[in-house]
């Protein structure tokens, strides 16, 4: 037994002495439809996956999760960059295809570069039919948290598939991916108060997180929840620096130490270090902790994320997912030991005041793990896509999250206009996601995506910014350089 297990072994002690520690019970709920009739757990079928329909190539369904309508009034508000509420004129009603069809001029079909749904799956007709048959079978489910009346057998099937997936013991499911990172750090910071003698942590009791300077805001604010109970201190490292993060270990008096990052990030579509974080973990003792949010279901062989891509599952000690980006669905997850689970629903605030995930999209998440991991033409598709990407401009991306930094606000929204008149999606990221004169064009790429698209899209780019003179995030160098 490692340090780690043993302490999460005396908070669980210490819990359970308080009678503070808490179950999932998982419930069937009845079929909504069918008062009174005789209801059976999912069948094995349901939880190897066996009896869900995958397909082999792209199919014209997929296109649906990257093209999109917004109306002309929106689009002129968007060209103007003035503000709205949503409340635009044409959306006072909803619209069939055939009325938008008809209506011409008042619609502009639109190319989503700027959508997480990256392997195409949100139009998926196999996980619609999972999503539906649960709606039908069940309405919403029982509405209430998770350790209340909310977990049914149907969020137990997806936290099986999710765990086999990531290669962990078990796995818990949580509202939201932001969610998810702050119910993880805040167990995080309980610990250190459950194991202090007289209620107040020493140097000794005390943990230290060590954070990298990009990651997400869930997991900042995660520790700055963490912070508040008086049990954790807290070092952000410089971005992706190993060298920063191993000087501030070996500075640091704390035997109790917690390294969480981002495994692919968000705004800036670099992989964290892992080979390196992994060597230091074994110099330095430390948990852990990725949060695999854009990496889950697009790197790796199966799915598993970029730790798999990486080849260090076994080194990775909590994996925090979502299921709302490359699964198309909605919901996030901690994959980890069965002791941190149990600790986790305990003292995770984020998760035990949360209502639980709908029944419908627990089912529809389950059939999204399923078709992910047997449909593996996605993920070639997607690696494909980067690397016509790269051919056609030049620029060394690594991953499907393309960050083009353009410097000033004003630049961006230019840029970002001049390609929605072109029939492109795509945003202008800007402060507070962002450092000020580091606004940037985020382009996602997706499975569903052509070479066509590709190509139409760079050509674009090509009118608005000038691929040599573009600033690119790399993490090697850990700013953006000049290409």
């Amino acid at each position: 037994m490692n340090s780690w297990d043993l302490w999460v072994e005396q908070a669980l002690s210490r819990l359970d002495s308080l009678k503070l520690l808490r179950s999932l019970r998982p419930i069937l709920p009845s079929k909504a439809n069918q008062p009174g009739s005789q209801e059976t757990c999912p069948s094995n079928a349901s939880f190897s996956g066996d009896d869900l329909q995958v397909f082999d190539g792209l199919r014209q369904w997929d296109r649906a999760s990257v093209e999109v309508m917004i109306s002309e009034t929106t689009y002129q508000k968007w060209l103007k960059d003035v503000p709205s509420s949503g409340d635009d004129n044409e959306c006072d009603k909803v619209w069939t295809d055939n009325e938008v069809g008809a209506c011409g001029g008042k619609f502009r079909k639109l190319i989503l570069f700027s959508s997480n749904d990256y392997l195409g799956l949100s139009s998926h007709p196999t996980i619609i039919k999972a999503a539906t048959e649960a709606v039908q079978r069940h309405g919403m489910g029982p509405r209430g948290s998770a350790l209340i009346c909310g977990y049914t057998y149907y969020h137990r099937l997806l936290e099986t598939s999710l765990a086999a997936l990531k290669k962990k013991e078990d796995c818990l499911l949580c509202p939201t991916g932001f969610a998810a990172n702050m119910a993880f750090v805040t167990a995080v910071g309980s610990i250190s108060l459950l194991l202090a003698a007289g209620g107040k942590p020493s140097l000794d009791d005390r943990i230290a997180i060590f954070s990298d300077a990009l990651n997400h805001a869930s997991i900042i604010d995660g520790i700055r929840l963490a912070e508040k109970q008086k049990g954790v201190a807290v070092y952000v490292y410089r971005h992706c620096d190993m060298f920063h993060l191993n000087e501030l270990l070996t500075n640091c008096r704390m035997k109790k130490k917690v390294v969480i990052t981002d495994s692919l990030f968000s705004m800036d579509g670099d992989f964290a270090p892992m080979v390196e974080l992994v060597k230091l973990r074994k110099k330095h003792g430390f948990l852990l902790a990725i949060d695999d949010a854009h990496g889950t279901f697009v790197c790796g062989a199966t799915g598993g994320g970029v730790a798999e891509k990486f080849n260090c599952e076994k080194d990775v000690d909590i994996c925090v997912g979502t299921l709302s980006k490359a699964a198309g669905c909605h919901g996030g997850f901690i994959a980890c030991s069965k002791k941190w689970k149990q600790l986790i629903q305990s003292r995770g605030r984020s998760f035990i005041f949360s209502t639980s995930t709908p029944v419908p999209v627990a089912a529809a998440a389950h059939a999204a793990t399923v078709v992910a991991k047997k449909e593996t033409w996605r993920r070639r598709a997607i690696w494909n896509r980067v690397q016509d990407f790269r051919d056609l401009t030049g620029i060394p991306i690594t991953s499907n999250i393309i960050s083009l930094i353009v410097g000033s606000e004003a630049m961006a929204l230019q840029a970002s206009r001049h390609l929605l008149d072109l029939g492109f999606h795509i945003s202008a990221i800007r402060p507070p996601t962002v450092p000020h004169n580091s606004c940037r064009l985020r382009i996602t790429l997706s499975a569903a995506h052509t070479l066509e698209d590709i190509r139409k899209l760079t050509e674009a780019l090509s009118q608005c910014i000038s691929f040599r003179e573009i600033g690119f995030y790399s993490s090697s160098s850990s700013c953006s350089a000049k290409l």
